[in-house]
């Protein structure tokens, strides 16, 4: 399973560096990131491998809210994918 993010952010120089540094937490949540793209300086989608679909989202919905914070998003936006 995957997980498609869009993350609307204040600064992108900003929010690469929370990302960066939210590696181990969201590694820890069953989160693997494949890729990371930035459309604009206030808009970034994110592309992960997902092994536990459950604690992905408890993570989504609990411990990112610091990440959020940190990393100055103001919105995000998650999509569970499998492939068809």
């Amino acid at each position: 399973m995957q997980m498609l993010v869009h993350y609307t952010i204040a600064d992108y120089p900003k929010f690469k560096a929370a990302f960066d540094g939210d590696a181990e937490d969201r590694s820890n949540n069953s989160m693997a990131l494949l890729q990371l793209w930035r459309e604009s300086n206030t808009s970034a989608w994110a592309l992960f491998q997902i092994a536990d679909a459950k604690k992905a989202r408890e993570y989504l919905d609990g411990a990112a809210g610091v990440f959020n914070s940190q990393a100055g998003v103001s919105s995000s936006e998650a999509h569970m994918l499998e492939t068809a």
